[in-house]
Order: C-alpha cells, then structure tokens, then sequence
C-alpha cells in the first residue's frame, strides 16, 4: 500500500519538503520559540521560502488558491511536516482544518471574506470552545450564550485554551444559542467573531508545564455583538460543524506526532550510539535496545493505523472507529517514545539543549487535547459494543 501512494509527485513533495523542515525550518527552532519580533521575522522568511519552494498550503483545495493534494496523500505529508512544532506554520497547512470548515459551511459571503487570507497565511484562525468553568471533554456543558437583538448576535462567556488567539483574525466560538428545552446537541451554534470585535478581551497567554509564554489563551466575551450572518452553518448546528473539522484534523495530529516520534527516535539512536558509560555505548546494554526495539515497534504499528483511517476517510466511508482508536494509541505512543528517548539522554534530555523537552510537553498535551483518552477509549468501546463487527480487523 504504502509504495503505490509514495510513487510519483507524493515521493517528490515529501522529499523536498524533509529537506525543508529538516535544513531550514529545524535549525530555527530556537529563534521561533521566541514568540518575539525576531521569532516573527524568521517565520515570515520561512513562509516566503516555502512558497518559493512550491511546498505551500499544500493540502487545500486548488479552488481555493492551495496545493490541492488529495487527502489521503496530504497525510503522508503530515508525517514530515510533524517533525518540527513549527512545521504547519512555515508551509500554511496551519488554516487547512478551519479553511475547509468554512468551505462546507460558510455562505459566499464568509467564504469570499475568510478563506483568501486563510490560504495566503495573512491570517491565522482559532476555534473557542473548551471553558475553565466546565469539562471540557463535554463540550454539552458549553456556558458562553449567543443571542439574537435584532440583526446581531451579542455573546458572553469564557473560554480558554484558545490557541493562537493573539495572532488570529478571528475566532470561530461555540455558544448556546437555544432555549433550555432543546435537545442538548442541537442547541449550540458556531458563530465567526473577528479578534479585533469590541468587548472580546484577550485575559492572558496561560503557562502551560512551565512554558510561559505559551500558544494557548483564555479569553472573556462581554456583550459582544457581531452580524447575525456571522453564523457559521445552521442555527443549533455546532457539533456537526465541530464534528467535521475534528475528523480529519485527528488524523492530522496523528500523522504529525509521527513525525515527532521519528524525531525522537532519531536522536535517541544517536545518543546511544556515541555515549559511554559504564564499561561500553549505551547501544551495547539490553535495556537501551528494549528501548529502541519497542519504540520502533510502536511508531509503526501507530503509523499504520493512523493511515488505516485515512484511507478509509478518504474513501468516503465511516471511520469514526479508527480515528477513536488512533487518538489515544497515537498519543500514548508519542508520549512513550519521547519517554524513552529523554531517558537515554538522562540529564540533557531535561533540558532546552535538546528539542525532547518540548517535545514531551506536546505529547503530554496530545492525551488532553481533542478529547481526552478516556473519553475515546469509552466512545470507541461503546461504538464496537453497538456493532462488533466495526472492529477494524474485519
């Protein structure tokens, strides 16, 4: 399977964009991490370079100004785009999720607003939905209220881990905007705010395992009023807005935290290969090869997953099973790998000198984010309960 889809323009891209990401946008790690007018510069020069080099915004469609690579190809793609945390800026693929969102949703209106700058990369979006006050792996427990005055929707709440905030042109928000009695999953809307929207205030940048300052904001909405045509879908129809751009963007992750996986591995192997101690390389101790020997069986047993679900995505059919499967095994196998990989680095692994620090930061995120591990181990369970033979294997 895998060398039939590698064959031709894919094998190509995904050539030159390792190269990309390896020699150009790796060694900029450190100046990215900034998050300062230096880090900004060095990633404007990284989108011009990618576009130059024919490797941007890859994975949208060619109607709207993108690569248009198909979907399934465009995972491959993911794989190396994931070894840098600031891969998906650096080649556009960053809006990809939330331009196609508005593509299926959107009126013409929104689409002729959102979508140009989405592509170009001259605006970042970001998605309010996750509040401090409830859980947020039951986003039917959603606070924040939506309601119509006249021809505006004025909106209150509180959201947080709304990542990309500051840089982002707009904000899609999630908000109750029905009656108490309607049915709890019909009675959320996804309504477009502009960031720069009057009585939206960016509270604070949250520190996140020590990271400060992070990518991840909380943000409070006090009466504010945006067009009722702002509405993102149909009335009450969030979670189907929502469900649509999760989908694909779980697979997405997946793929990227192989690339992160790999990484790892890499250096892991690296470091057991030219460090001494105690008598011999780490290479030559048992427990360092169960190491490099589990890791490698992991990264590809989750890779071969995760592509399972793509191409069944691709081909129109449900995978809701195998994306569920695929979310939590993907991140516990990130999460181990990287595990290991500090391990065999013993104190350095701790710190900045080495990406694995940040790199298990991201992957601890990975079990939270987009739905916890519980809640997909139990959603996963419950839909092969209903009907066993959804299990992947048949």
């Amino acid at each position: 399977m895998t060398a039939n889809l590698l064959e031709g323009r894919v094998a190509d891209l995904r050539d030159r964009m390792r190269s990309f990401i390896d020699d150009e946008v790796v060694p900029l790690e450190p100046v990215l991490a900034g998050h300062d007018e230096e880090s900004a510069v060095a990633l404007a020069s990284l989108k011009a370079r990618a576009k130059e080099l024919g490797l941007w915004a890859l994975g949208h469609p060619e109607e709207m100004g993108g690569g248009g690579v198909s979907f399934l190809d465009f995972v491959y793609l993911n794989e190396i785009i994931g070894r840098s945390e600031y891969g998906q800026l650096a080649v556009g693929s960053v809006s990809m999720q939330d331009a196609l969102m508005i593509q299926r949703h959107g009126t013409a209106e929104q689409k002729q607003r959102w979508i140009p700058d989405l592509v170009s990369g001259d605006i970042l979006p970001s998605v309010g939905m996750t509040e401090p006050e409830v859980a947020g792996s039951d986003p039917v427990l959603v606070r924040t209220t939506a309601r119509l005055d006249g021809d505006e929707w004025v909106i209150n709440g509180h959201k947080w881990f709304t990542t990309g905030a500051r840089q982002a042109g707009y904000c899609t928000v999630f908000a109750r905007t029905e009656p108490e009695s309607t049915p709890m999953h019909h009675s959320i809307s996804a309504i477009i705010v502009p960031m720069d929207t009057p009585g939206l205030e960016i509270v604070r940048s949250i520190p996140t395992m020590g990271h400060e300052p992070s990518d991840h904001y909380e943000v409070r909405y006090t009466d504010v009023r945006v067009p009722a045509e702002n509405l993102l879908g149909e009335r009450g129809n969030g979670f189907v807005v929502a469900q649509d751009r999760l989908g694909p963007g779980r697979i997405f992750h997946c793929m990227r935290w192989l690339g992160q996986a790999q990484r790892a591995f890499e250096l892991m192997c690296a470091r057991a290969n030219s460090r001494f101690a105690h008598g011999s390389l780490l290479a030559e101790k048992g427990e360092i090869q169960r190491y490099i020997a589990e890791s490698a069986a992991d990264i590809q047993a989750a890779r071969l997953m995760t592509l399972d679900a793509a191409r069944l995505m691709d081909a129109g059919e449900d995978a809701r099973v195998q994306i569920g499967l695929i979310k939590f095994r993907g991140a516990k196998m990130l999460h181990d790998v990287v595990d290991r990989a500090i391990q065999v680095h013993g104190a350095l692994g701790l710190t900045s000198d080495t990406p694995l620090e940040g790199m298990y930061r991201r992957a601890r995120y990975a079990r939270i984010y987009d739905g916890p591990d519980e809640v997909h181990r139990m959603s996963t369970a419950r839909r092969i309960l209903r009907d066993p033979e959804r299990v992947p294997w048949r």
